[in-house]
């Protein structure tokens, strides 16, 4: 049984989710459940803890003040704890080795929380991709960002490591790694700020960049924290087309195009948080049966080294 402070109990009552979860901790699961300490009660929490309640494998058992550093998840492995992580991992290479090197040598498990890999509608695009349902590719479009409102911790880039590659772009990246299902093999970029504003003080307020695959496909990805830019990718085919909108949201996942000689299109009616809930469900069956889970540190070390390479063509440090 946990112990809540009024401070606690007052954020999850904030939440809307602490009348379901206190009998959740109470009660006596039916079968061994992977129990998950959430660290930080942020927004992604909220969305994690009631993602974790319908599944059948898997509970909350702990909530813990977050921090930003990654020795946090150092520690937990340490302990012997296996580590579900945000994305990014964190905010430049040598950290994201090091815990990469920190759960190995506990012999723990590290998962970074790619929610769109275990998607139905991102798997769906990747399936019709494989059996070469639009043909060759050929290029690869897509975009995600927010106009950014001020007082945000993104600006501060100390604990954001940059702007909105970090945080919205690298869904883009990742996605074009994982539709293509191959290594971005050159890299340009560019970045600029037009709002001249304190928002932007510290951290850029756009990027753009290309990419160059092994096999010849072409990728042109944009992000901002300086406009609404609906999260999308749209993949060009030598026989047709695929398009997914609201592609990196919780919600609303549209699949449509022209495939196997005919159009589709396929909204997907789940809602939120049905994606914390396939994410959890992934990895408390990869701890049970002693499993690989599908986006492992080294994904996310994948991203940041790629992360690392567009600031740099951009011409920013980090």
């Amino acid at each position: 049984m946990l112990n809540f402070t009024r401070r606690d109990f007052a954020k999850l009552g904030a939440m809307g989710i602490a009348a379901r979860l206190v009998p959740t901790l109470n009660a006596q699961p039916a079968q061994k459940k992977v129990g998950y300490a959430v660290i930080g009660l942020g927004r992604i929490a909220d969305h994690f803890m009631r993602g974790a309640l319908p599944t059948t494998n898997s509970s909350i058992t702990a909530l813990v003040s977050g921090h930003p550093d990654k020795a946090a998840r150092i520690r937990a492995a340490k302990a012997g704890k296996h580590v579900l992580c945000e994305k990014p991992m964190a905010t430049n290479v040598a950290d994201c080795e090091k815990m990469i090197a920190g759960c190995k040598a506990a012999n723990v498990k590290l998962m970074i929380a790619y929610r769109c890999h275990y998607e139905p509608t991102n798997l769906r695009a990747i399936q019709l991709l494989r059996s070469g349902g639009i043909g060759q590719v050929q290029a690869i479009e897509s975009s995600f960002g927010f106009n950014m409102g001020p007082n945000e911790w993104r600006t501060n880039k100390k604990l954001a490591g940059g702007g909105p590659l970090f945080d919205v772009g690298i869904y883009s990246l990742n996605a074009c790694r994982y539709l293509t299902g191959e290594e971005p093999a050159a890299i340009s970029a560019y970045a600029s700020t037009n709002d001249h504003d304190a928002r932007f003080a510290e951290v850029e307020e756009n990027v753009s960049w290309t990419m160059k695959f092994p096999s010849g496909i072409l990728a042109t990805c944009n992000t901002t924290y300086g406009a609404n830019m609906p999260g999308y990718f749209h993949v060009y085919g030598s026989k047709g087309w695929l398009r997914v909108d609201q592609a990196f949201v919780y919600e609303g996942l549209r699949l449509h195009g022209f495939v196997n000689g005919a159009d589709i299109d396929e909204p997907n009616p789940a809602r939120d948080p049905s994606h914390f809930q396939a994410e959890a469900e992934h990895f408390s069956h990869c701890v049970q049966n002693n499993l690989e889970p599908q986006s492992p540190g080294e994904e996310g070390l994948r991203d940041m080294r790629y992360i690392t390479e567009i600031y740099r063509s951009a011409g920013i440090s980090l």
